[in-house]
């Protein structure tokens, strides 16, 4: 497995009833949830404020609608009809018209044909809206499935349409290469699921020097791709290849996670890049706060803290 010692622990505590009891009860509490560090709000209202205030900073923004791994074929149309909703929303608002969404939630792990139908429902009105739609990469068991529905739906003429690359995954390089070859735009990060050692690269500078080779290929390519990470040597290194290339400043982007290294997103938009944050909502935050605390060790104390103040007050 990985040897990141906190993604394994929060692997273990996602299973907790007593997490998962924690979290519904207290994570999204308005001003004082815990789980607002990493999430705009659990309505479409909530997440357009937040949006509006980034905006306001000048950053550029991608809204995710929570949500995965749903079970049944309804859930799946029932999310589909949520994305067509909020589309609609999104545009009436004013705000940037991009989303990033899980195939799984559109019912990947149901049925594959039930997924592109889905899929092909909202790239449609999204194409006609003027929205860009990113398909966020999941765990390694559906990295195949996930690259196969893209560019089926790409060579259908669906070009408002991109993807996630994880750099921890072995299979990353071949995986760049076929969608450099379709033209796709890319998402580059990391990897945040916990993966076996023969998926996945399990030591740091292995993950970080795969990201920077993936980088580098993807500033060549001349396409626009997004490099998505919080390691400022990561951004150095994109920063310091762009400059060596000649690659302008709008010629890719960086992203960030919302409500993480606020102050690396305001330093580099000052000085002149493109910068994205992911902005996540949704009533079904649980899988997605629990990534985000797994990837930083010193949030472990910050959820067992939480435990213990829960066992106290409950007697669990």
């Amino acid at each position: 497995m990985l040897h990141l010692p906190s993604k394994a622990i929060f692997h273990l505590l996602a299973k907790s009833t007593l997490v998962k009891r924690l979290a519904s009860r207290h994570g999204m509490v308005k001003d004082t949830g815990f789980a607002r560090r990493f999430i705009a709000g659990e309505t479409i209202e909530e997440a357009l404020g937040a949006a509006r205030a980034i905006q306001e900073q000048g950053l550029l923004l991608t809204l995710d609608y929570l949500g995965e791994s749903v079970g049944t074929p309804e859930a799946a149309t029932a999310a589909t009809n949520e994305y067509l909703r909020l589309m609609r929303i999104i545009a009436e608002a004013g705000i940037e018209r991009n989303l990033s969404l899980k195939l799984t939630q559109l019912g990947l792990d149901v049925d594959r044909a039930t997924c592109v139908d889905n899929l092909r429902r909202i790239l449609g009105p999204a194409n006609e809206l003027g929205f860009f739609i990113r398909v966020d990469m999941e765990d390694s068991s559906h990295t195949q499935q996930t690259l196969d529905i893209v560019e089926t739906l790409w060579k259908q003429d669906y070009r408002n349409l991109g993807v996630v690359l994880q750099s921890y995954l072995r299979r990353t390089d071949e995986d760049l290469s076929r969608m450099l070859g379709l033209g796709t735009r890319v998402r580059l990060v990391k990897g945040a699921y916990r993966e076996p050692a023969k998926v996945a690269f399990g030591i740091q500078t292995d993950i970080e020097h795969h990201f920077v080779a993936a980088m580098k290929r993807l500033l060549d390519s001349g396409q626009y791709h997004a490099i998505a990470t919080h390691d400022p040597a990561m951004i150095e290194a994109t920063i310091t290849y762009a400059r060596e290339r000649g690659i302008p400043n709008d010629r890719f982007e960086f992203q960030m996670l919302y409500g993480i290294r606020r102050d690396l997103q305001a330093s580099l938009t000052a000085r002149g890049y493109r910068m994205r944050i992911y902005l996540p909502f949704g009533r079904e935050w649980f899988p997605y706060f629990m990534r985000r605390l797994g990837e930083r060790p010193s949030n472990v104390g910050f959820l067992l803290r939480s435990l213990r103040h829960e066992r106290r007050n409950t007697g669990a």
